[in-house]
């Protein structure tokens, strides 16, 4: 596996995006020597990677000429396609491949001014199935989302984020103790998995999709309804398993890393 990822590796652009993500890191700049040095370069090898960074406009020189740092353009680069908007367009195919396997809906949710949105949605293949529609505004404390939403964020992010939230429809009162337990046992699991506290019959999981922060930037939950007829489907554990996988991907697409938790089962 080695050989092969050497022999399609392209040694002058690892050059150029090591010079970009040091001077990412140096918001005052470098001289050439300063990154020769950091990267173990030849000043020769750094001077030619720099006047291509230079003539192409991601990267600047300053005023006096001896210390480079990095332009705006890769954030306006960053602006054409949102992250927010490529991670819901890259998870919805997804999404629907994993709903075929799992014979269960799946809802992507986000959070937006305190309130819990549903962002993206895919139904189950059988003829019935609990789906939550895309724009549906949810609970914070009595929901798998809302609770995995606020487990992965800083506490004082927390308290902003309970001051905000407008109560959802059929949303009850807030019990901090209950809410506060809820978010240490997602926290030390990574998930969610548990009786919903909206519907009898169901099962929440819910599982958070990080971003670059560290954050969870939106949470992928499916509903999970038991079937009790002779269709043979996957079983709650398996049905976990698969959009566990699914929510680490959408992680990597968004550029985030998820901390290691324990087992999913």
């Amino acid at each position: 596996m080695a050989e092969k990822d050497d022999k399609y590796r392209a040694p002058a652009l690892e050059k150029g995006l090591d010079i970009i993500e040091l001077l990412a890191s140096h918001g005052e700049g470098l001289t050439q020597g300063e990154l020769a040095k950091a990267l173990e370069r030849s000043p020769s090898e750094i001077y030619r990677m720099l006047s291509t960074l230079v003539r192409r406009d991601y990267v600047i020189r300053s005023l006096s000429g001896d210390r480079y740092s990095l332009s705006l353009k890769m954030f306006s680069i960053s602006q054409r396609h949102p992250p927010i908007g490529r991670v819901i367009e890259a998870a919805l195919p997804r999404m629907r491949a994993v709903t075929r396997k799992a014979w269960q809906s799946c809802h992507m949710g986000m959070e937006s001014n305190g309130d819990i949105v549903i962002v993206a949605s895919a139904e189950s293949p059988g003829n019935w199935g609990l789906a939550l529609k895309t724009g549906t505004v949810i609970g914070l404390w009595n929901t798998g989302t809302g609770r995995v939403l606020t487990a992965f964020r800083p506490d004082e992010e927390i308290e902003d984020l309970v001051a905000k939230h407008r109560p959802a429809v059929g949303e009850p009162a807030l019990n901090r103790a209950d809410f506060d337990s809820h978010i240490a046992r997602i926290r030390a699991a990574g998930f969610e998995k548990m009786p919903s506290d909206t519907a009898i019959g169901v099962t929440n999981i819910a599982f958070p999709i990080f971003g670059p922060s560290g954050n969870a930037a939106a949470v992928l939950s499916c509903p999970y309804l038991e079937r009790v007829d002779d269709l043979e489907v996957p079983s709650v554990d398996e049905v976990v398993e698969l959009y566990g996988a699914l929510a680490l991907e959408l992680t990597a697409i968004y550029g985030g890393k998820a901390p290691n938790f324990q087992s999913h089962t």
